[in-house]
């Protein structure tokens, strides 16, 4: 049941204090409307509530409550609470919206003052020709949103760059970019060279006789091959929705789709709980017992790199960034839950840095340029304090629309935490993402990702021969339960990616029933599970991988994949379980379901004999074979043609020396075209020990 459908009662509605769009912060807030002669009422806005609470917490130790109206509540600074806004003891400070009340908080502020464009605009399309509005603007902006949600700013068609180009200089074909006048304002959607990410980058200039374009940040690799796009030009300005804003003009210029208001954020965060961080040293104090609840936030700016950004891996964020709506950044038994983030630039939710036993639940994401829920700690070293965090039955979906790479759930050297229930779909790239710091970055450099996070002056010199010896130490990821999620047509752009992906996260992590499927977008290289360059120590058991294209899962080292079911993966490779790098002794393939309706599937793939990935523990290309792997009690199945079952069977028995109790035959689902995994009664599967797994279980819980 969601906060809105709730009924009002007077026994739910009593609180400490209220705030109305109808209040006022002279009044004393304990009121729930304004009285009758409107000598005194609810406060106006949260900070007043806030420093009401601050006072009365002296006299008072139990549980404080703070209601919120029904209403819009317009922000211009983000709404900071510190550790004196912590409850006491194990009495907690809520926030929530009055029952059956939906407040909206929004740092939009309204565009005013529209005119249609009479003038003629040099470069302007035909098709934009006759519909354009200006406004005028005193401040920059990159994004905009009417009522609708987020409004396309103008992007031109994807080009291709030379491949002469770097990090910072795009070397491009004649006509593609110009030294606009207004060229800072001009940014650029860049794919570099590899699948996993994009990059907005400002321009700083345009050489349009030598065709080099100079970005104010560099790119996260080199910008050649994968393409690019020229944002905020009006010579690309075409479809309705689309803007362009030219600061030295100081005007915004917008084809509107609709007849709704128009507007402009201010704020990249709104609520910062912002407890005593020691960046360097070993100790904060976090801010504690703090809740939030039942509130809507919407109309958040994008945040961009700044030239000292670290970046965690690949750069799909950036360390103790303030990119999200909502953030805790040093926080012990504080609660998010059940609130509603919507049309936003960059992300909904970070708790960052030193962030400990605090729940995230029941709470709707949507329509984010950047990621849903981020658990980022700090930097590898010592100091290992993100940890025994919950994610629990969040609601997660179309994240990533300009940030293509961020995905709906992040943990970066955060450890010992439960993300469970929680549903992912429609996301760029991965849906959920475990890492920490790969061997190779522990070398001073100066690079953004990964090297700038690492803590040095805890670490100190590390031997010139790097091995997972060495750095687990420092890899805070571990212990992580992720179970029950169920996740679904992510990957929809990017390529290279997974339903999960787990990589250099420490030991102790386990991956079970999960239920990813429909991973379909023609992206190619993709998974649905996937252990990355040096992840070992990993239990990946119980998931049901359905429909996904190209592989069902990949395997590395020494994880153990039990009890799954991979079924119907699609071209281009058709691969269900893929080895890619040893040693892989200690790894094992047991007790697991391969189910094809395709004559081309292939079950198992390793690499030819002698050969393997180059592994990302630095121990060189190390062979990768189902001689090591402890494989046995799996069901192969092709329902096409069952000869092709057969012969993967007969080669893993007679070359491999492994599946020696192993068969090809049809493990008989109740009904797996319809999403029903479960054994008939007379199912092979259940002699051969395989637990059922029941999909009903996975995902979303009804909400109380």
């Amino acid at each position: 049941m969601s906060l809105s459908s709730c009924v009002h009662n007077e026994s739910t509605a009593k609180a400490d204090f209220y705030v109305s769009t109808e209040g006022s912060d002279t009044w004393s807030g304990t009121l729930e409307k304004p009285n009758a002669d409107g000598t005194d009422g609810p406060f106006a806005s949260l900070e007043q509530a806030r420093d009401a609470v601050r006072v009365l917490k002296k006299n008072k130790t139990s549980n404080i409550t703070v209601l919120i109206r029904e209403g819009r509540y317009q922000l211009n600074e983000t709404v900071i609470f510190g550790v004196e806004d912590s409850g006491e003891g194990e009495s907690s400070i809520t926030y929530a919206a009055y029952p059956g009340e939906t407040p909206v908080f929004s740092s939009g502020q309204e565009i005013t003052g529209w005119k249609k464009v009479t003038s003629e605009l040099p470069g302007l399309s035909k098709a934009a020709e006759g519909n354009l509005l200006v406004a005028n603007v005193s401040n920059k902006f990159l994004t905009l949103y009417d009522e609708e949600g987020m409004l396309p700013r103008a992007q031109s068609e994807k080009y291709k760059p030379l491949n002469s180009s770097t990090r910072n200089e795009l070397h491009f074909s004649e006509g593609e970019l110009k030294n606009w006048p207004n060229v800072e304002d001009v940014e650029i959607l860049v794919r570099p060279t590899r699948d996993w990410i994009v990059n907005m980058l400002p321009l700083a200039s345009v050489d349009e006789e030598k065709g080099i374009a100079t970005t104010a940040v560099e790119a996260t690799y080199a910008m050649q091959r994968k393409g690019y796009w020229v944002e905020n030009v009006l010579e690309v300005l075409d479809k309705p929705g689309e803007w362009v804003l030219n600061t030295k003009e100081k005007k915004v210029y917008l084809w509107p789709r609709n007849d709704s208001k128009v507007f402009a954020p201010k704020l990249l965060e709104f609520i910062r709980v912002e407890g005593q961080i020691d960046f360097e040293g070993p100790k904060d104090i976090p801010v504690r017992n703090l809740h939030f609840r039942g509130l809507t936030f919407k109309h958040a700016e994008r945040y961009t790199l700044n030239k000292d950004d670290a970046g965690l891996q690949h750069d799909w964020d950036m360390l103790d960034k303030n990119n999200a709506m909502l953030r805790l950044r040093g926080a012990e038994n504080c609660v998010v839950e059940k609130c509603h983030f919507l049309h936003g630039g960059s992300g909904a939710i970070r708790v960052d840095l030193h962030g400990i036993k605090n729940n995230i639940s029941n709470n709707h994401i949507e329509h984010m340029g950047g990621g849903g829920i981020l658990l980022c700690g700090y930097g590898p070293g010592t100091k290992d304090v993100n940890k025994k965090n919950t994610v629990y039955n969040n609601n997660i979906h179309h994240v990533g629309e300009i940030y293509w790479q961020s995905p709906g759930i992040f943990l970066w050297n955060s450890g010992e935490n439960r993300v469970a229930n929680n549903l992912i779909h429609d996301t760029n790239y991965c849906g959920l993402i475990v890492s920490g710091c790969v061997i190779r970055f522990f070398k001073h450099s100066n690079i953004r990702e990964q090297y700038r996070a690492i803590r040095w002056h805890e670490i100190g010199e590390l031997p010139k021969e790097l091995t997972p010896d060495v750095v687990r130490p420092y890899w805070h990821s571990k212990n992580n339960v992720i179970e029950y999620n169920e996740i679904h047509n992510v990957m929809n752009k990017l390529g290279d990616g997974n339903g999960i992906y787990i990589r250099a996260s420490g030991p102790g992590n386990i991956i079970r029933r999960n239920y990813i499927h429909d991973l379909v977008a023609e992206t190619g290289k993709q998974s649905g599970i996937r252990t990355d360059g040096g992840q070992m120590d990993t239990q990946i058991s119980e998931n049901i991988i359905y429909k996904c294209t190209s592989q069902g899962m990949i395997l590395k080292l020494n994880n153990r994949f039990e009890n799954n079911i991979i079924a119907e993966i699609f071209e281009p490779r058709q691969v269900f379980l893929k080895i890619v790098e040893g040693p892989m002794h200690g790894a094992s393939n047991k007790r697991n379901i391969f189910y094809s309706l395709s004559k081309e599937s292939t079950f198992i793939s390793q690499p030819p004999p002698g050969k393997g990935l180059f592994g990302e523990d630095s121990r060189g290309r190390v062979p990768a074979s189902m001689k090591d792997v402890d494989s046995d009690f799996n069901i192969y199945y092709n329902k096409a043609d069952q000869s092709l079952a057969e012969k993967t069977l007969n080669r893993l028995q007679n070359k491999d020396n492994s599946d020696k109790n192993s068969v090809a035959t049809d493990p008989l689902f109740v009904d797996i075209e319809n999403g029903n995994f479960r054994f008939q009664p007379n199912s092979p599967a259940l002699k051969m020990g395989i637990t059922p797994i029941d999909v009903s279980e996975i995902g979303l819980r009804t909400q109380e």
